[in-house]
């Protein structure tokens, strides 16, 4: 994999999934859905979408996991429930926090109005430089980099612009192809 470049199995940004930073979550659903109809058949779908803003650079990206997140706000109030499970609170500790904390007691009640009042913006998740590759990094790179910061994607950057998305799913099947190919 070592002479692979990431812009070689990247989705650039001209063919991935975009929403305005103002749009609603409604809109957001609208934007994710036409591109998945756009989008190459052949490839896994998106899982996300990448929000522009006013002078239309990508600002952050809106997730799957964001997306429900920000449906039931009172996850602001809760810390990271992955670390949690990593200090070894259990299932029964994280059932009795949903409870004190009432989190999707009543969960799509009143999705239509919170559909149309949640904001891109408020609930998008702005990359850090752990969030990036380079566009010049070899594919063995940015598996390394998926692996290790257990990223579902990486934005690739050239020059100080996001020019595309690496997928894990888009590198697990270029690498599923490769050890097709092994004489065995």
């Amino acid at each position: 994999m070592r002479n692979i470049k990431v812009t070689e199995v990247m989705v650039p940004v001209e063919e991935y999934a975009t929403v305005h930073q103002d749009a609603n979550v409604y809109e957001a659903v609208l934007a994710l859905e036409q591109a998945q109809k756009r989008f190459n058949q052949e490839r896994y779908k998106h899982r996300a979408l990448l929000v522009y803003d006013d002078h239309k650079k990508i600002a952050g990206k809106l997730s799957q996991l964001d997306l429900l997140k920000g449906l039931e706000p009172k996850y602001e109030k809760v810390v990271d429930m992955s670390a949690l499970t990593r200090f070894g609170l259990g299932r029964e500790y994280m059932k009795s926090m949903m409870e004190k904390v009432e989190l999707w007691q009543r969960p799509l009640e009143d999705i239509c109005k919170k559909a149309v009042e949640i904001k891109v913006k408020d609930i998008m998740y702005t990359p850090q430089e752990e969030d990036c590759v380079d566009a010049d990094s070899t594919l063995d790179q940015a598996t390394h980099r998926l692996i290790v910061g257990r990223h579902q994607s990486l934005l690739v950057v050239r020059d100080g612009e996001i020019v595309g998305v690496l997928r894990l799913t888009d590198v697990f099947q270029k690498v599923c192809e490769m050890v097709k190919t092994c004489q065995i």
